[in-house]
């Protein structure tokens, strides 16, 4: 049957229709066939319908279906106008015929291949024109047919598959602008006269201007855009400025605006112009890199505080660096007692007199002191020679325990390792403390390293049981000035021999009970090699700057006596 409905009797495709005549879609299809009527004999057609198998999405209206073809799976409520005509209603007796590639044309007969289909349009008498009313002939009983490709869908009812194909459209909301709430559906009212999707749109609470988010979406493409560029060019800048720029830098020797800045050990030269940039000291890492680099002395730049001017040129610092004068440091010398180096943390710190040397007798056991060090008779200073010469980073607000302890915490690293506790016993010594002792006393007395390891060798040999000349007996004068709290020269026989201290090796045989200053590591190496020689004795001719050996008692006083000729004696 056609699309458009079939009456009670027989009506042929009217060729005002605009299919009148097609061959199918495309051409494709056969002319239309002529099924049977009633009782007659269906009529067969040679040619294969290439549609025979193939279903043309369309949509059932009620129990009819268009041209006996399936044009979809779509079911519709639709009824056939045509089904109740003159009391009679009718039964199409095709519904269950297969579609053999014809068209019907109603129950007569049909039209033999080939011949005019006109004549069942009127050109015959008594034909369907004279006997009822033509429904093809007003233009308002059916829409016009296109084909597939040009078909577009009917409203209000779905569209069909093919229909919905063909009028797809964008509907994402970056192109058409709508929200994320709209549903995909257009802001704009729909026909007043019913044909809506039946949702009230009422009470929305804002208008919504079509394009708003086209409008969004191309400034945040542009923003997106403007942002990658600038990412580039800050990149691409950096980059030629590495490579081919000179590094950020003050002009000058600074201001008068003075910073401390404390140096950690080992730290690197980026450190260390990190540091002094954070302080405002110079203005970029790269150049102080580039000055340290190129200072011959650049390398020699040591921990520790330094008093530094406030925005100089990166030469200006490194120079400042390498002079003495900007340490902030506090520096103990070699052989200096440990009760100087109370004395010098206090001033730094700003504190009472004698509160630093409180603080290491009181907690002389909590500062980190090794075991073999501790619990030694007649010590008068337990961290004597353990307060090892160097320079020490202090700033105001320190507390005297942590200076302390990081300089006990020094001194144990250089002993470990130097091997004062692996090496003592070969020397001929009761362990590391006496080995101690001994670079202390040779590190008071002596001037140079030639020194150091003729005065070890003459320890070495006065404290050998088989001494004759002085039995066992050292007689260092810096060992009384150590007793006495003193630093003196000239000292009387009569002082010196009256005195039984155990510090008094005039009158005690062997080392001091401990350490009498804080020996460095020039020292604590000739303890540990000292000359074979045969060296017995020392003098120091000229007082002060010049020491002289000998082997013999008689090789000593002629020492002496030149001595005492220096003094004008």
């Amino acid at each position: 049957m056609t699309e458009y409905g079939r009456g009670p009797g027989s009506e042929p495709w009217h060729p005002e229709d605009p299919l009148y005549g097609d061959q199918g879609w495309g051409g494709q299809q056969p002319a239309a066939g002529h099924a049977q009527y009633g009782d007659q004999a269906h009529q067969q057609y040679p040619q294969q319908d290439p549609y025979a198998q193939e279903q043309y999405g369309s949509q059932q209206y009620g129990n009819q279906q268009y041209g006996d073809q399936q044009y979809g799976d779509q079911q519709g409520a639709y009824q056939d106008p045509y089904q109740q005509q003159g009391g009679q209603q009718y039964q199409d007796p095709y519904q269950q015929q297969h579609y053999d590639g014809g068209w019907e044309t109603g129950p007569q007969a049909a039209t033999p291949h080939g011949a005019d289909p006109s004549a069942t349009y009127g050109g015959r008498p008594g034909g369907y024109a004279d006997q009822q009313q033509d429904y093809y002939g007003t233009p308002e009983a059916y829409p016009p047919q296109q084909p597939p490709e040009r078909r577009q869908a009917a409203e209000p009812g779905p569209a069909t598959d093919w229909e919905a194909e063909a009028q797809q459209e964008e509907t994402h909301p970056f192109f058409t602008g709508r929200d994320d709430d709209d549903d995909g559906r257009d802001d704009e009212p729909r026909d007043p006269r019913g044909g809506g999707d039946g949702r009230d749109r009422r009470g929305k609470g804002k208008t919504k201007k079509k394009g708003g988010r086209n409008g969004l979406a191309c400034l945040l493409v542009a923003a997106v855009l403007a942002g990658g560029l600038g990412a580039v060019g800050y990149f691409g800048y950096q980059f030629w400025q590495g490579q081919f720029g000179e590094p950020e830098d003050f002009e000058g020797t600074g201001i008068a605006t003075t910073v401390e800045v404390t140096i950690p050990k080992n730290a690197t030269g980026s450190e260390i112009g990190n540091i002094l940039k954070s302080n405002g000291v110079v203005k970029s890492v790269d150049a102080f890199i580039a000055a340290q680099s190129k200072n011959p002395k650049g390398g020699l730049i040591q921990d520790g505080v330094y008093i530094l001017k406030k925005e100089q040129s990166a030469d200006s610092a490194v120079e400042s660096m390498l002079d003495p004068a900007s340490h902030n440091n506090l520096v103990i010398a070699e052989g200096r007692r440990n009760v100087l180096v109370y004395e010098q943390i206090d001033k730094r710190l700003d504190l009472k007199a004698g509160t630093t040397e409180k603080v290491a007798e009181e907690k002389a056991d909590s500062l980190g002191l090794p075991g073999w060090a501790k619990n030694h008779e007649n010590v008068k200073d337990p961290l004597e020679g353990f307060l090892f010469p160097a320079a020490y980073p202090v700033s105001k607000g320190d507390k005297p325990e942590a200076i302390l302890k990081k300089m006990v915490a020094r001194a144990n690293a250089e002993y470990e390792k130097a091997g004062l506790e692996s090496k003592a016993e070969g020397l001929g010594l009761q362990g590391p403390w006496e080995l101690l002792t001994l670079a202390s006393l040779v590190q008071v007395e002596g001037k140079t390293h030639d020194d150091f390891r003729k005065m070890s060798e003459v320890v070495y040999n006065r404290l050998e049981p088989t001494n004759t000349e002085t039995n066992q007996l050292l007689q260092f004068d810096s060992a009384f000035n150590y007793l006495k709290g003193q630093s003196k020269i000239d000292i009387s026989e009569d002082e010196i021999n009256s005195n039984q201290d155990p510090y008094n090796t005039y009158t005690q045989k062997g080392l001091t009970p401990g350490p009498i200053s804080n020996p460095g590591n020039e020292a604590l190496a000739a303890a540990l090699n000292p000359t074979d020689d045969g060296w017995l004795y020392f003098v120091a001719t000229d007082g002060m700057k010049k020491t002289e050996f000998a082997k013999t008692f008689a090789e000593h006083q002629r020492l002496v006596d030149k001595f005492n000729d220096s003094r004008g004696n």
